[in-house]
């Protein structure tokens, strides 16, 4: 190697060392207070009373004060203003409905979703929901009379919903939490598709939709056990992507990007940062195979969504008459529920939902630019109340993002000398005063938010 290459390796060595080890992100402490609140006891209740409605099928009795949907619902709503009373008003609770037929409807039906809904105090048009559905199901998905406890599919994610908010409810944010029970979901996934209208309706700007569905079971069918593993599903490329779009990030990439994907990572890095106990493994999907949940209808309008499930299921639980067979028990029963378990993985969706709404919106208009260069050049919009930004850089085939270097709020541009625009993905995020990061964004419309 000549001297002059050898001057350059160099030279080089200590730029990309550098970023290679950035200065981790400063923990916050509220949200280690945030995950030690989640009460499993609270989430016991929550479950045992949902059970105890015998079946929430969507088809099932709504006028009775004790069984079936109705009731049900009716419950979940007496839920949210009780924790509305004591954050003293913070919560305006409302029901949309929509009445819907179809192949599983086959005459029409009120799918009804109750909603609790926290104001942000500085941005209140952006909006982060979590939501679980309330409905239940047996074998056959049309049996609106047998008992169907659905204690974990999806009393679970319910559960999450609802202790969520008591939790929240006690914080203050810069954007609106929305807290979201479903119905209709086991019918055609009606419920989301309720919520998504809504929320287009009402001009919610939604950034992240955390979709908990089947989040308390610990023990595999297969025999394993696992309390230590949650899956996050996302969708790669944007449900609604024009063809124009399609056809310039075939080319220049973005297939791992979309914002659902990258709020995936952030909730990975939430869990390696504050839950040392769960870790999150990411599914390049948008849903489990050939199934589907009410995130699909979220991100078919356009709002980026995950998936929270459990890292193992038993199938036998699921969508099964309570039923005992040969030894073997089926049947969705409160028993399959690990409520160690079921804490952590609603801490993590807490965690989410206060690092979204505490940090600056995502960065818009990230544009990238350096063909032909031995240097990239990172271009985004100013972001309100944004105190930096964080330029982000990966290798193209890294699950999560490595290397970074931040840049003052008042820029809105960053050079990064020989890093070559060819061999990398690139993204920005921005961070708040108190150093809360937002999402991080990929350039083009492929990442956008």
């Amino acid at each position: 190697m000549s001297l002059h290459h050898l001057s350059r390796v160099l030279l080089l060595f200590p730029i990309l060392a550098a970023a290679a080890e950035p200065a981790p992100p400063a923990s916050q402490p509220v949200l280690f207070e945030i995950a030690g609140r989640i009460s499993p006891e609270a989430q016991r209740q929550t479950i045992e009373q949902l059970v105890g409605f015998g079946t929430r099928h969507t088809l099932s009795d709504t006028r009775s004060a004790t069984r079936g949907i109705g009731a049900a619902r009716r419950w979940v709503q007496s839920r949210f203003e009780a924790i509305a009373r004591d954050c003293n008003g913070c919560l305006t609770v409302v029901t949309p409905s929509q009445t819907v037929s179809g192949e599983r409807i086959p005459a029409p039906v009120a799918i009804v979703d109750v909603v609790a809904i926290q104001p942000g105090s500085s941005d209140p048009d952006r909006v982060i929901v979590i939501s679980g559905h309330l409905d239940s199901r047996v074998s056959d998905v049309m049996n609106a009379r047998s008992d169907a406890p659905g204690a974990n599919d999806d009393g679970s994610g319910v559960a999450a919903v609802l202790e969520t908010a008591r939790v929240l409810s006690h914080y203050r944010f810069a954007a609106t939490l929305v807290y979201a029970a479903l119905s209709g979901e086991e019918q055609g996934l009606y419920g989301g598709k309720v919520l998504a209208d809504y929320a287009q309706a009402q001009h919610w700007q939604v950034e992240a939709d955390l979709n908990n569905d089947i989040i308390g079971n610990s023990h595999g069918g297969n025999g394993s056990i696992d309390n230590t593993v949650v899956r996050i599903f996302s969708e790669g490329t944007k449900s609604g992507e024009s063809l124009d779009d399609a056809k310039y990030r075939r080319y220049h990439g973005g297939e791992v990007d979309s914002p659902s994907r990258n709020l995936a990572r952030m909730m990975a890095t939430l869990a390696e940062r504050y839950l040392p106990d769960l870790r999150v493994r990411m599914v390049y999907r948008t849903d489990r195979y050939g199934r589907g949940g009410d995130q699909v209808p979220m991100l078919e309008a356009g709002f980026p969504a995950i998936r929270v499930t459990e890292g193992h299921e038993d199938y036998r639980h699921q969508h099964q008459d309570v039923r005992n067979e040969a030894g073997v028990r089926y049947g969705d029963t409160i028993d399959g529920i690990d409520f160690r378990y079921l804490t952590r993985v609603t801490a993590l969706d807490a965690l989410g939902m206060a690092q979204l709404a505490s940090a600056p919106r995502p960065p818009g208009g990230v544009t990238i630019d350096g063909a032909v260069s031995y240097d990239t050049h990172i271009k985004w919009n100013a972001v309100p109340d944004a105190a930096r930004y964080r330029v982000w850089w990966r290798d193209t085939t890294a699950p999560q993002w490595q290397y970074s270097r931040d840049v003052a709020g008042t820029d809105t541009e960053l050079v990064l000398r020989d890093v070559v625009i060819d061999d990398w993905f690139f993204g920005v995020s921005a961070i708040s005063a108190d150093g809360f990061e937002s999402p991080i964004v990929f350039p083009g419309a492929a990442g956008s938010f």
